[in-house]
């Protein structure tokens, strides 16, 4: 397979694979610029001026001093702690029984608690929120055009929607009146500490147990940790033990 050479400096040729590498290292919310071609562009610069100040460094004979000596060392220790820690977690395994078991003993922290999805508008009077309750019952205007219109909370811009939330989420009135209400009716005034609302629930789910398949992944990754962490524990003090005068 061809290589594609991107920019030469000091002999050394950088290619399209180096640049991948680089961009791939970077802060995730970086990486999302990655298919413009003004980001690839500064990525290769950057790239450039790192070996260009090394080959500097080296002209300078920094490479030879016991600062350059010691940073070495530290990285170089770094480096192998962290394979090694690789090396301690290559063996860990978890077998289906294992994450059948841990679901069994938490099943109820994975259950799906009752939820709702509404919308709402907030005022600062009973007044003003009957007035708006009688623009949209017998007026005809939509919930959602109201709310953009009259709503205080910043979830007027979306229409007053606050998505979907579970129990103990929302303000003890606000969630009783939501739970209650039949789904595409507006119940209110609901008077809570932060005014009056007027509430449109668009969906509802009843609680629900948790099935192993959709918790599967979350289940084996909580496993991992723990066992990653007793390994690397007891490795740790294996090595003290050894090592320690």
């Amino acid at each position: 397979m061809e290589k594609t050479v991107e920019a030469v400096i000091c002999g050394h040729e950088i290619t399209s694979a180096e640049v991948d590498a680089f961009i791939a290292s970077l802060p995730r919310e970086q990486q999302v610029y990655a298919s413009h071609p003004d980001f690839r562009k500064q990525c290769v610069d950057q790239l450039i001026a790192v070996y260009a100040l090394a080959k500097y460094g080296e002209e300078e004979k920094l490479d030879e001093t016991e600062k350059f000596k010691a940073i070495l060392e530290n990285a170089r220790k770094d480096i192998l702690a962290q394979m090694a820690i690789g090396k301690i977690f290559e063996k860990i395994t978890i077998s289906d029984e294992e994450i059948r078991e841990y679901f069994e003993a938490n099943k109820a922290r994975f259950a799906k608690g009752a939820s709702a999805h509404a919308k709402h508008i907030l005022v600062d009077s009973e007044d003003k929120c009957n007035e708006l309750l009688e623009s949209i019952v017998s007026g005809g205007k939509a919930f959602e055009d109201v709310a953009k219109e009259s709503s205080t909370c910043p979830s007027g811009a979306n229409g007053g929607d606050l998505g979907e939330f579970g129990k103990g989420q929302m303000v003890k009135e606000f969630e009783d009146a939501a739970f209650a209400a039949e789904i595409g009716h507006v119940v209110g005034p609901v008077k809570t500490q932060f005014g009056y609302h007027l509430i449109k629930v668009e969906d509802k789910k009843e609680a629900e147990d948790a099935k192993l398949d959709d918790v599967k992944e979350q289940i084996k990754s909580e496993i991992m940790q723990k066992k990653q962490q007793e390994a690397y524990t007891a490795k740790v003090e294996e090595l003290k033990k050894k090592y320690m005068a």
